[in-house]
């Protein structure tokens, strides 16, 4: 549910401001949630954007550069966001200078000068009481080192009488958990080998975790082209083509060299905490081809690759890829794809790089009911960030076998002013099973997803 107010032609110069406040309420019984209400979960946030007619920057007469014929704008934008009753929890604040011009019907460029986003997550420790796999993989790991003296005290027993760690906050004696004591003795009391396989798991699952808890302060700059060459709504036979570059964590970088930072784990930090720095680039091309009688062929390509580099050795987690879902790899939900060809080992699973294909034909069945036929290729990879493992991490042209195969089929209903979509994708080269049992190991209707979407997905 969301509310706005707009004040048009706020200074007499076509400026417009508009408030706009928004909530959502949810209900889940997932036994993470504590709260017991119906609803149970809860979202609201505030945005205030202010846009102006031309281009403004001070002390720059900007319409000598950009003139009014290009349809010049100036956008202003202060937003936050809160998170309640589910997952971490967060609260988020996000603020945006950006200008966008456009010099002709097929061309448009858009420049954020400043994209500034906080996010604040106001329950990292439950972590593990949120992220079951990652509890379970810990777990598993755990269960041979039981009888440890250094780990004994952080297990119970469960109903089925299986040893278990403790989670966070359901033991007044360990607050942290065992799970925290568990890492705790791996990492820093000599539990495991170095050497020791279960030693890298556990030591990758403490990296999950510290990644996806941690806070993020994101100082960025980007610039987009958007192109295309369509004649109108009822053209089906065009392209467009989107180009953007994003930068971030370098003015703070060359600020750092003229104010003191303090500094935590080798990490410059601003109000306690460590500032993103990547740069990162996607190119996406789309083509429609017109087959008459309302039959249409479409395809989408896209490449998207973030490096991080300075104060930084991962992409923050609301900057990073992931695979699958309604507009995705239909045959996968989402983050349940890769990286690689792991499979689906974390809760929400995500990379610096990906690469993505689609194909889908279109077609009339009856009345405002349409069918389509698609394949959806792609997946994502770790590169050049701290991930190391082989398995998920791009190595060369060989990691191209590593792209899955999703075919399927949907049906969409027409309501002129958006359309609904159902589609059924069906996992037809899965580079998570083993090399002789990739294709067509879960090609029926059992293992096939349900994807609903609003809109064409590309």
């Amino acid at each position: 549910m969301s509310q706005s107010l707009q004040a048009r032609n706020l200074f007499g110069g076509a400026e417009n401001l508009s408030l706009s406040g928004r909530i959502n309420l949810g209900s889940s019984r997932d036994p993470s949630i504590e709260d017991n209400q119906f609803f149970n979960i809860l979202e609201y946030g505030v945005d205030l954007n202010l846009n102006f007619p031309r281009i403004w920057f001070p002390f720059l007469k900007a319409e000598k550069i950009i003139p009014n014929y290009m349809l010049p704008q100036t956008r202003i934008s202060l937003g936050t966001t809160s998170q309640r009753n589910i997952g971490l929890d967060k609260w988020t604040f996000n603020t945006i200078l950006g200008y966008n011009w456009s010099p002709s019907d097929f061309k448009r460029h858009s420049v954020e000068l400043l994209n500034v986003q906080f996010v604040n997550n106001l329950n990292p420790e439950r972590f593990f009481n949120i992220y079951e796999n990652a509890y379970n993989q810990l777990n598993d790991i755990a269960e041979d080192y039981v009888d440890n003296p250094l780990v004994s005290d952080f297990y119970i027993i469960d109903d089925e009488g299986t040893p278990r760690l403790i989670l966070p906050n359901t033991d007044p004696d360990i607050p942290e958990g065992g799970t925290a004591g568990f890492i705790n003795a791996v990492e820093n009391q000599g539990l495991i080998s170095t050497s020791d396989n279960d030693f890298r798991r556990t030591t990758r699952i403490e990296e999950l975790r510290e990644r996806l808890t941690e806070n993020n302060l994101i100082f960025a700059s980007n610039y987009t082209l958007n192109t295309n060459n369509r004649n109108g709504l009822t053209d089906n036979s065009f392209y467009k083509f989107r180009w953007k570059i994003e930068s971030a964590g370098n003015l703070l970088s060359g600020i750092s060299y003229l104010l003191p930072f303090d500094q935590t784990n080798n990490k410059l930090t601003v109000f306690n905490v460590a500032y993103s720095q990547y740069l990162k680039t996607e190119f996406d091309y789309i083509k429609y081809w017109d087959l008459k009688r309302s039959n249409v062929l479409a395809f989408r390509s896209f490449f998207g690759i973030a490096v991080p580099y300075g104060n930084s050795d991962n992409i923050p987690f609301v900057r990073s890829y992931f695979a699958g879902g309604s507009n995705d790899n239909r045959a996968w939900f989402p983050y349940s794809l890769g990286p690689g060809r792991t499979s689906a080992i974390n809760d929400f699973n995500e990379a610096n790089l990906k690469i993505a294909m689609n194909l889908e034909y279109r077609f009339p069945v009856v009345g405002d009911i349409n069918g389509a036929l698609f394949a959806d290729a792609g997946n994502i990879w770790n590169v050049f960030d701290n991930v190391d493992d082989s398995d998920a991490t791009f190595n060369g042209f060989s990691s191209l076998a590593d792209i899955a195969l999703g075919t399927g089929f949907g049906l969409r209903y027409d309501f002129t002013y958006f359309l609904f979509r159902v589609d059924l994708g069906f996992k037809t080269y899965n580079p998570a099973e083993e090399q002789s049992k990739r294709w067509f190991r879960d090609y029926n209707f059992a293992n096939s997803v349900l994807q609903i979407g609003i809109n064409y997905p590309f």
